[in-house]
């Protein structure tokens, strides 16, 4: 496996390395923000809700554009370096911000930058590699994104621990801009058979294969069970869990998903995407309902929240992979726009149902039917995009 890893062509690790260092800052950051807003901004829980739903819908849409754009112009370096530039040079400037409409601005500059280079970084990697080895690229790229999970945290603990204002963490972050500039400036793209089009803009799906449509749908009805991890933090809180120990808890989540993402996305070269996929999907279902059921914190605890790494590590890659195996190769941008706007768009209406049936009705509920979205996910997986009905498109 670490001979593979290492063969992986200089681009995938270069995009790996800018993301285990871009994910490094973002997740050092992040949680500090509602602290920022509360302690420094002296705004509520209403305008952080404005600030990230906005954001958050922002890059959803951008990701289609990107995807797109790229298939025209047959270029994705550009926009991965200014999507990592504009949000590397926006985080230091928090430090600065006065009032909750400018960190908006901010977040929402952060948003943009993510979005414009998700589906054209997606689909560099894609080019990259060959077929068979797509899993374990994508599998490599989502292990060292998760590092940065775990890292980021554990970093801003030490920094806080060592009565470092939050200002200064913030400024700190442009370090971490300056490297990911600079290796991205590195990155060089594969050539291209195909010559740039010069047709309309387009972003419709009709001339994409029906499987990649049908896998669109099954993503759609996973993703409305797939609400805001935030939940699983909560109840992991409601069932005793000590409140020090919840950034940890999540951590560890993230180290699972680092370690295992890699073998386990490689494994899908192997014995196919789809099965993979499937027993991802069955996984996620079991842990939801695991979680609704259990009633009071323990070691069971902790096992279901490693096991939602292990879920995590096998699904996230293999996603994309299959996204890139089914897709035409000159509308392999669209196709990752579409993927990404999907994921995205979808989570917000799954966390307000989901909380809503949380309150209002009970945990189990909420998680009974995420569970059950997760399970029939699973076999319509199966059933309409199957290991028979995919192949790898030229």
């Amino acid at each position: 496996m670490l001979k593979a890893v290492f063969a992986l062509p200089r681009t995938v690790w270069l995009i790996g390395l800018i993301s285990l260092v871009n994910d490094s800052a973002s997740e050092m950051i992040y949680p500090l923000i509602p602290l920022y807003l509360s302690s420094v901004l002296m705004a509520g829980p209403r305008a952080l809700g404005i600030i990230e739903g906005i954001a958050e819908a922002t890059a959803s849409l951008l990701k289609l554009f990107s995807g797109v754009v790229v298939d025209r112009t047959r270029r994705c370096k550009p926009w991965i370096v200014f999507g990592y530039g504009l949000a590397g040079i926006g985080r230091p400037l928090i430090a600065f911000v006065g009032s909750w409409p400018w960190l908006l601005a901010i977040r929402f500059a952060d948003r943009v930058g993510k979005g414009l280079r998700s589906s054209p970084r997606d689909a560099l990697l894609a080019a990259s590699v060959a077929t068979e080895r797509r899993g374990l690229a994508f599998g490599f790229h989502r292990a060292m994104d998760n590092a940065g999970a775990v890292l980021g945290p554990v970093a801003a603990a030490l920094l806080l621990s060592a009565k470092m204002p939050l200002k200064d963490i913030f400024l700190w972050s442009a370090l971490s801009a300056a490297v990911c500039l600079a290796l991205a400036f590195w990155i060089r793209e594969p050539q291209s058979a195909d010559p740039p089009k010069s047709n309309a803009f387009d972003w419709r799906l009709g001339d994409m294969p029906p499987v990649f449509k049908r896998y669109l749908a099954i993503v759609a009805l996973f993703t409305m069970g797939n609400s805001s991890n935030m939940f699983l933090l909560l109840r992991a809180k409601e069932l005793g869990v000590p409140e020090a120990q919840i950034p940890l808890l999540w951590a560890a989540v993230s180290a699972v998903a680092m370690l295992f993402a890699t073998p386990l996305s490689a494994l899908s070269d192997r014995v196919g995407r789809v099965r993979l996929l499937v027993g991802g999907y069955i996984a996620y279902g079991l842990f939801y309902v695991g979680l609704g059921l259990i009633v009071r914190d323990g070691a069971l605890l902790f096992v279901l929240f490693a096991f939602y790494g292990l879920f995590m590590a096998a699904t996230e890659g293999v996603e994309k992979a299959l996204v890139a195996d089914i897709a035409p190769a000159a509308r392999r941008g669209t196709a990752f726009g579409w993927f990404n706007l999907t994921t995205g768009a979808f989570l917000l209406p799954a966390s307000i149902l989901f909380g809503w049936m949380y309150q209002t009705a009970s945990p189990l509920v909420a998680f009974a039917f995420s569970g059950g979205c997760a399970f029939l996910a699973a076999a319509l997986l199966w059933g309409w995009v199957g290991a028979k009905k995919t192949s790898a498109m030229p």
